[in-house]
């Protein structure tokens, strides 16, 4: 854990130890807490892209005021890298004073909005004890999983926890706006290739419809869903759960479009330029082939084996069974040594003319994919792009191969 977290670790703690006789969100009475979610706007960094939030419990009487939140994190932690390769990412829960809390938001220009939620005494005092039992050293630490448990599903089931499940019920009879998929590209569009790796990356997981229970894994989706779900008023009426958000201080970066970007026109375009150079260089520039059909070959087999291992050998269960695997797959790395024979006019061997045939008939079945009913994923971008791109290299290929043959 960095010093930094220690350090807030231990100020909570000490706070979950004041003696009664002084006034404080430990000890309040659950009538004198108030409860709101803060919730931040997107960031510039890419981890910063899908927003954050916390819950701020205040102490009316007293007036002190402290944030929990989920998103802690540690570079330095041992094997961290390798653990967010496998998907195994440790987070911490994470407390401080609120204005301490939102500096960091406010100077680096994230919108910071509080939204009042309307609980009972015995709702806020069930909620603050939760959050302080959370912040123990053996409870802090949590598996991070980027769209089923993240820094926002944990505030949103603490809330829905101190509700008695009333949150959940609500929710899950709501149909979301987006896919995790759509929610991704939309939030990661400023940044086109990191974008573009993990559209490629998602498998049929991310594809899944939602309701708004599962797509409040944004902060920004929870805040608009708070805004809709209504409560008991303790009278035999309902009333709003959350009031109208106090913004506290004005998003001044770049706000994400309110739609996903559709790729399919992009990358089918580049699919077919990158085609037509691979035939215009069968004929006229047979070096020019070998160098394009490798960068193309060996870029396929890359992405095909990082698919692979993402499906077997980690627990990002939004990469498994990805259809991607069908147009880019370590058999291309097969084809090189054939794709620089026929350049110098060498005899290459038949398997390889299988080879080709196989992937062929993968793309084929790409595309019956999406004619079958039930079908999940979304990757109709990619197979624009890819299925060109093999046509023209199994064209100039074959060309080659029936050359040598005759």
């Amino acid at each position: 854990m960095s010093l930094t977290a220690r350090i807030l670790l231990l100020l909570a703690l000490l706070l979950a130890a004041l003696p009664s006789a002084q006034a404080g969100v430990a000890n309040a009475p659950g009538a004198n807490l108030e409860v709101s979610l803060i919730t931040y706007g997107p960031g510039e960094t890419y981890w910063e892209r899908f927003g954050h939030d916390a819950i701020e419990l205040r102490d009316s009487v007293g007036g002190e005021a402290i944030n929990f939140n989920y998103g802690v994190f540690d570079f330095d932690e041992r094997g961290f890298l390798f653990n967010f390769a496998r998907g195994r990412m440790h987070y911490l829960m994470d407390a401080a004073p609120t204005e301490m809390d939102q500096r960091y938001y406010v100077e680096s220009g994230r919108s910071v909005t509080r939204q009042s939620l309307a609980l009972t005494a015995e709702q806020a005092s069930a909620l603050r004890d939760f959050l302080l039992w959370n912040l123990r050293p053996e409870n802090v630490r949590y598996d991070y999983d980027y769209y089923a448990d993240n820094c926002t599903t944990r505030v949103r089931d603490a809330l829905n926890r101190a509700l008695g499940g009333i949150l959940q019920k609500q929710l899950e009879a709501r149909s979301g706006g987006m896919t995790y998929r759509q929610q991704t590209a939309r939030l990661m569009s400023a940044q086109p290739w990191l974008m573009l790796i993990l559209d490629l990356g998602l498998g049929p997981y991310a594809d899944q419809p939602l309701n708004a229970w599962q797509e409040s894994f944004l902060p920004m989706v929870l805040e608009h869903e708070l805004a809709h779900t209504q409560v008991s008023d303790g009278q035999g009426g309902m009333r709003p759960l959350a009031q109208d958000g106090q913004l506290i201080s004005p998003n001044r970066l770049a706000v994400p479009p309110d739609q996903a970007p559709d790729l399919r026109l992009p990358l089918a375009l580049a699919g077919l330029v990158f085609a037509a150079l691979l035939v215009l260089a069968a004929r006229f520039w047979p070096i020019g082939l070998a160098l394009l059909g490798s960068a193309y070959l060996i870029a396929a087999g890359i992405v095909g084996v990082l698919l692979l291992v993402l499906w077997t050998l980690t627990t990002h269960h939004s990469a498994w069974a990805n259809a991607n695997l069908l147009l880019f797959n370590p058999l291309a790395f097969a084809l090189l040594p054939t794709l620089w024979r026929t350049r110098r006019g060498m005899a290459a061997s038949r398997w390889a003319d299988k080879i080709i045939v196989l992937q062929l008939l993968a793309l084929v079945v790409a595309v019956l994919l999406h004619l079958l009913p039930g079908v999940v994923q979304q990757n109709q971008p990619w197979l624009l792009f890819a299925l060109p791109c093999w046509l023209a290299l199994s064209w100039s290929l074959r060309r080659g191969l029936r050359k040598l043959y005759t």
